[in-house]
């Protein structure tokens, strides 16, 4: 048996301190007389004084018992509102909230939705880190990061909170200069607008087709880290792209680009990773929901 003074055995002799009888103590417990006096002796031994003066009536708390006393209440006090906070932090969103994404996904579809979801939740502070590269959730000190791709390290957990793909894309002026690649092999030929991404190879395309997953090396004379800056090259008819639809959608709706071998596509689900389990976490747990429930709601007006 561990003999050192356990958190039980300071709410024991509280309940003995109260009552100053064994009896009395061990009834409200639920258990023995000996018990109790055991349990005692070893707190006793432990912390090397003398607790009570016991009679065959009663007992009576020493004046070294009194200190031990105050201390017991302190302590017990203090593991109750810890036990009450890290509780209270999984049913209640509150505190900080530091969420990282993508330039082109944080500004166009996260920060309107947070701007909704802090509103919804005043006892939050929300942080949004727009970054260009892989990032370290546990030692950035990251709750939750919203990425492109279901991908993620071992030691961390994730949710799809969107299905979604990357299709390829011309304006109209580009595909009349230039025609329409025949198949995939042809973006060989064409000028391509690639984009430096996270955790995407540079100038490599892998994409769903007829015949599965295929591959495809592509170039041109423009590329960019920002997302944006790609899309309005490519309406100004500098070359082909592939963007997730989302980000496209409005484009093709007015006609500004248009779909190039429509056949082809790119999973590229949106996905929640976070470095805890959502039941040990309310404000991430809550924000997952949200962003789910909310991005469920606009995705048809991205499909296209």
């Amino acid at each position: 048996m561990n003999n050192s003074p356990l958190l039980e055995d300071l709410r024991l002799f509280c309940v003995v301190a109260r009552h100053s009888n064994f009896a009395e103590s061990a009834r409200e417990v639920g258990a023995s007389p000996a018990y109790i006096s055991k349990r005692i002796a070893l707190l006793e031994q432990a912390l090397g004084v003398r607790l009570f003066h016991r009679t065959t009536r009663s007992v009576v708390m020493t004046e070294d018992g009194g200190n031990v006393h105050e201390w017991a209440r302190k302590i017990l006090d203090d593991v109750e509102q810890m036990m009450e906070t890290v509780s209270s932090a999984k049913r209640v969103p509150r505190g900080l909230l530091k969420i990282s994404t993508s330039f082109g996904l944080g500004r166009k579809v996260v920060s309107p939705l947070l701007s909704r979801f802090a509103s919804e939740h005043p006892e939050l502070k929300i942080q949004l880190e727009l970054v260009d590269r892989q990032i370290d959730l546990v030692n950035e000190g990251i709750d939750l990061d919203i990425r492109v791709g279901a991908g993620h390290e071992p030691h961390l957990f994730s949710k799809r909170i969107l299905p979604s793909q990357r299709v390829l894309c011309a304006s109209p002026a580009y595909l009349k200069k230039h025609g329409a690649p025949a198949d995939l092999a042809a973006l060989r030929q064409h000028q391509c607008l690639v984009i430096r991404e996270r955790n995407q190879s540079f100038g490599i395309w892998r994409m769903m087709g007829p015949k599965g997953q295929e591959t495809v090396k592509v170039s041109g004379g423009l590329a960019s880290n920002h997302g944006e800056i790609i899309h309005q090259w490519a309406v100004d008819g500098h070359g082909i792209i592939l963007r997730s639809i989302w980000d496209v959608a409005d484009s093709l709706k007015r006609g500004r680009l248009v779909r190039v071998l429509p056949q082809y596509f790119q999973e590229a689900d949106l996905c929640a990773v976070y470095p805890v389990q959502l039941k040990n976490s309310a404000k991430v747990r809550e924000c997952v929901r949200f962003l789910q429930k909310h991005l469920d709601v606009t995705a048809s007006s991205a499909t296209v």
